[in-house]
């Protein structure tokens, strides 16, 4: 693995203990020789993050839509940021060059980035792993309606393999390593 996005909150508000596993996350990924992308923001989350990348020697690329860099949203201080034109030309680019896609907790930008990866994947559009850090049980509203999603056949069994969930940042390699195999030919099994 030698890239892995991760998709968190922009928020100075939230609990210590997401601004723990952020620095966790960007620590644990650096030690691991991986290049992290993010959404570019010096705030919350992605600010700690990028911090953590930083600190430790890592090298760490934002993304971000111009609209967001108007209004210095952006951290002066990681390696490289890519503008895009708009929200939709960003999510492209976290996932068109990146190895695993990793998600903290977050507000509607993250859960809809999310989201749509889940589903990009269940076309066989992206197939690289994506992980769930579920820091004290934050996502499991949003699991358990995947799950419904499936029990109430809107998905197939088989698309509970699209994501993996884990609760500590230090799970995060091996479930990368260990997530299911996923191909283009997803596609043929999209529909339900």
């Amino acid at each position: 693995m030698k890239k892995a996005t991760v998709f968190c909150a922009s928020s100075d508000k939230v609990d210590d203990r997401y601004f723990q596993v952020a620095d966790e996350v960007g620590s644990i990924l650096t030690k691991a020789g991986v290049e992290v992308l993010f959404g570019g923001g010096s705030k919350g989350l992605m600010g700690r993050l990028a911090d953590a990348v930083i600190r430790e020697g890592g090298r760490i690329v934002g993304i971000m839509p111009e609209f967001m860099k108007q209004v210095e949203w952006d951290h002066n201080g990681i390696h490289e940021l890519i503008i895009t034109k708009d929200m939709h030309e960003r999510k492209h680019r976290f996932l068109e060059d990146t190895d695993a896609l990793i998600t903290l907790p977050g507000g509607c930008g993250t859960l809809e980035e999310l989201l749509e990866a889940i589903t990009l994947k269940r076309l066989g559009v992206f197939v690289n792993p994506i992980i769930i850090v579920n820091t004290d049980g934050f996502f499991d509203p949003l699991i358990e309606m995947l799950e419904r999603c499936v029990e109430e056949k809107f998905m197939r069994p088989e698309h509970l393999n699209i994501w993996r969930v884990i609760e500590k940042p230090e799970q995060l390699l091996d479930a990368i390593k260990n997530a299911p195999g996923w191909d283009h030919s997803a596609i043929n099994f999209a529909a339900v």
